[in-house]
Order: structure tokens, then sequence, then C-alpha cells
């Protein structure tokens, strides 16, 4: 099967909404004022490894619990409900608790790999080819990367008004998705 450039974009997208690095760059803030240092490669590298583990044995993990992938990406169309809800509405759902280092979890697990990620990616296979989903994980992985090596700059850059805008669009993109992921899942 051909790579289909507007599939990968639209990998790449959804990805970037689940992730949601730039959403995120408040809490990872206040993480790196709380720890000191948060080392962008180390975090980068295990978040795509996590989601790339998890792709491909993903589905396998949910038939031996006898689960199908319709039913989790029903489940996890749930789950991004609610996160775009979180963004949306600026409420939490969701309680994290703050550990001694940063790097590894809370930023590369939860934040960027968590379960809204790993939900998104089981669900991608149900409509995109391995490959594209790869493409899209490794592109939203370099901008990780350069939004973790950079964080100072988006900082200023962006500002609170900025982030705070970015975070609400990003939500109402992760609300269709979750829609559409139900609905097709479900039948409706």
């Amino acid at each position: 099967m051909a790579l289909s450039v507007k599939e990968v974009i639209t990998v790449s997208m959804i990805l970037f909404s689940v992730i949601d690095i730039i959403g995120s760059v408040p809490a990872i803030l206040d993480i790196r004022n709380k720890v000191g240092t948060i080392h962008p490669e180390r975090t980068s590298l295990v978040a795509l490894l996590i989601m790339i583990v998890f792709l491909f044995v993903g589905e396998n993990i949910l038939g031996f619990i006898g689960l199908d992938l319709s039913s989790f990406a029903i489940a996890g169309s749930l789950v991004l409900f609610f996160l775009a809800l979180e963004m949306i509405l600026g409420i939490k759902f969701y309680r994290d608790t703050m550990p001694e280092t940063a790097s590894i979890v809370p930023i590369a697990f939860p934040l960027i790999a968590g379960s809204g990620t790993m939900t998104t990616l089981l669900s991608l296979r149900s409509e995109f080819n391995i490959e594209t989903i790869l493409i899209g994980v490794g592109l939203n992985m370099a901008l990780v990367y350069l939004c973790l090596k950079n964080l100072g700059f988006i900082e200023k850059l962006l500002g609170p008004s900025g982030i705070a805008i970015i975070r609400k669009v990003f939500g109402f993109i992760l609300l269709a998705i979750a829609v559409k992921l139900f609905r097709g899942n479900v039948g409706i």
C-alpha cells in the first residue's frame, strides 16, 4: 500500500492534538521549576519507544485479556472526550502525583505517551496502515523534542494567553476526534 501524504498529515494532526505538547507547556514548565532539569533527548526517546511498543503489541495485550480493538477504541474515545473537556473547560478529571524526577515520569509517561496517546494509536490502526502511523509518531516526537529543547523560548513567545488559546483550540479538535472515533466504532 502506497503512503498518502493526506493520511500522514491526518495521523500527525490527530497525534499532535492528543499529545498536546503545546498545551502541556504550562505543566512542563511547572515540573521543570519544581525539579530543575528536564532532559529533552531522554524524554523524547522514552516516549517514542513506549508509543512504538504499544503500537505493535497493544492489540495482542488486548486480545490476551479478551478485548477487541473496536471496544478499546470506544473506551478510548471516551478518554479522549474527557481529555478534550479538560482542555476546553480548564478543569481536571485526572489527578497526577509529582515524583522526584521528571524526564521519564510524568513527562514521557503519562504526559506525552499516556492513555490518550495509546488509545489513539490503537484506534488509528483500525483506519491507517502502520507505516503512516509510524511516520506520524516520528514527526510528533521530533516536535516534542524541539518543544522540550526550547521551553523558555515557547514560554516567552506565546505568553499565558497564547498558551491558553492554543490549549482550547486543540481541545475542540480533540473533542471532534473523540466523537468521530465513537461514531465509527459504534456504527452510528
